[in-house]
């Protein structure tokens, strides 16, 4: 086991451990048994009628074999399939910039400076499947699971600041679009720039995404983000609007350019997940530090954007990166399904001290979150160990597929699964800190925010961007937009002129080049071009 050491199984309850740990047995040995424990002698030869008769039906090792291999991978993610893990911790200043986190919020692990809260990080890719090379074009996702001394808390966020929509309602039909083609499974541009012409408010993730900052070198030199903006709560029951940012500390940050990723693609399509395995086996520990950004919690009229709106940042300057702790991350999976492909996040996965706040985007991931869970991995995937939490659970749910333990309280009567009761049943919970009560006063509609200014943010990233970074961002979307239809062309270079009069002068320059230079399809001319060079018949 790689890095520093930890308690035993990290601490999961009893019923988590193995019989003979539960047993206290001490005796170890390398035996091969079935799933029932019963020794194998022979797991190289079925039984049969004689060496070349027919299988018997009683073959039992093999039926249990054979039908568990049948069903080892569970329904992959619909997205972030292809994902990395690690353990550490998380290590808390007690303060957020110069002021005590108090100010801002109750939660308990931020409170102390140096209190550590054990973490498990899942990275991955986002639009492609589980197979596909980490070099591609995509968001990675950065979600981190806290297990703190209240329960839970699920930081669940991506590599870049912002999205690209505000309105839940458009989420299926985005990843359809930017999924590979229903019909010949090939992935393209034409479906995201086909919804992207359509959804002006993704202008500004466009900018970032076919830059270099689409394609990070790899996990550890990445910088992560809760994208959405969420709320901190005191004691005294106020609230404040927060956003999470994780800053890479001693690796830096470091992004590919395409020719670069197409380099690494064509050597290894695995160099993140292996890049991080590695780094942590040679104790060359990954280090990012949590940084929030915090604005009361109102509509602020006076900002040009509205603090709600996931396609936008908060200017830097107006909300500075307050330092609040810093994670570390030193020890491997020991096993990759158990842990990390079981691993299941939450944006509703939250501790007193931390809210909600009224983020359209926040609100629709919420539910979609736990419920693709309980479809992916199960109704009880809470009792697995990765993602029970060290607190001691007590519910009064029962049953469901793979229930292997109750969630009862050691005071609780088993007799009494439900509340309230007069007798041996669970209480509730005292209130100990005032309640956050936000007021409401409007009515139910169908409308989007006021202040959506889609374009300015763009304009202003692009030219943040050294000249290098705008010559690449160019290039990427002449390339691509050279596969679209014409009308999804006009519409996207209209979008980044309102972004930027450069900007939009110069994709439309490149994407004249790139006509002029592109076979009519460049997969298949590289396909075409490799038969030139095939093999004579098959001499043997």
């Amino acid at each position: 086991m790689s890095g520093q050491e930890h308690d035993d199984q990290n601490g999961l309850p009893e019923q988590n451990r193995g019989y003979a740990d539960q047993r206290g047995e001490t005796e170890r040995n390398d035996t091969l048994t079935n799933r029932q424990g019963h020794p194998i002698s022979d797991n190289q030869n079925v039984r049969t009628v004689g060496n070349r008769g027919p299988m018997t039906l009683e073959n039992y090792h093999f039926l249990e074999k054979i039908t568990h291999f049948d069903r080892e991978r569970i329904p992959e993610r619909v997205v972030h399939a292809r994902g990395a893990g690690a353990h550490g911790y998380f290590e808390a200043y007690g303060k957020a910039g110069e002021e005590p986190v108090s100010k801002y919020t109750r939660a308990k692990l931020f409170q102390v400076e140096g209190k550590r809260t054990p973490v498990f990080v899942r990275f991955s890719t986002v639009v492609h499947g589980s197979g596909s090379p980490e070099t591609l074009r995509d968001p990675r996702g950065f979600a981190v699971k806290f297990y703190t001394e209240e329960g839970n808390w699920d930081l669940v966020g991506n590599n870049l600041k912002i999205f690209f929509i505000r309105d839940p309602l458009k989420f299926p039909d985005m990843v359809h679009a930017f999924k590979p083609d229903p019909v010949s499974n090939v992935p393209g541009p034409v479906g995201m720039f086909d919804f992207v012409s359509r959804s002006p408010e993704a202008t500004h993730m466009i900018t970032f995404l076919w830059s270099p900052w689409g394609i990070p070198a790899n996990y550890r030199q990445m910088q992560g983000s809760g994208v959405n903006t969420y709320k901190w709560v005191n004691a005294e029951g106020t609230g404040v609007l927060v956003k999470y940012h994780w800053e890479p500390i001693k690796q830096g940050i470091k992004n590919l350019t395409q020719a670069e990723a197409n380099k690494v693609q064509g050597m290894n399509d695995s160099h993140a997940t292996q890049d991080l395995y590695e780094a942590i086996e040679r104790g060359d520990y990954p280090e990012w530090e949590l940084c929030v950004q915090i604005m009361s919690d109102d509509d602020h009229p006076e900002l040009e954007f509205d603090p709600l709106d996931p396609t936008k940042l908060w200017p830097e300057d107006q909300f500075p990166f307050l330092k609040v702790g810093k994670m570390v991350l030193d020890r491997n999976p020991e096993n990759y399904y158990n842990e990390v492909e079981q691993a299941a996040f939450g944006t509703g996965v939250l501790v007193d001290g931390l809210d909600f706040s009224d983020d359209k985007l926040l609100q629709g991931r919420t539910f979609s979150y736990s419920d693709t869970q309980r479809h992916r991995v199960g109704t009880n995937y809470l009792q697995l160990p990765i993602n029970a939490p060290k607190k001691r659970v007590a519910t009064n749910q029962r049953g469901g597929q793979m229930s292997y333990f109750v969630d009862k309280a050691p005071e609780q009567s088993a007799h009494v699964d439900y509340e309230p009761s007069m007798t041996d049943g669970l209480v509730e919970a005292s209130q100990t800190a005032k309640p956050h009560q936000p007021h409401y006063d409007a009515n139910l509609v169908r409308q989007k925010l006021d202040r959506t200014l889609d374009f300015k943010q763009a304009g202003d990233t692009y030219r943040a961007f050294e000249d290098w970074e705008r010559t690449e961002l160019v290039n990427n979307l002449a390339g691509a937009l050279a596969q679209c239809d014409v009308r999804i062309q006009d519409k996207m270079i209209e979008y980044f002129t309102n972004a930027d009069e450069e900007y939009g002068r110069r994709v439309r320059e490149g994407l004249e080049q790139a006509k002029k230079n592109a076979v009519e399809n460049p997969h298949e001319q590289a396909v075409a071009d490799a038969n030139q060079m095939g093999h004579d018949a098959d001499r043997y």
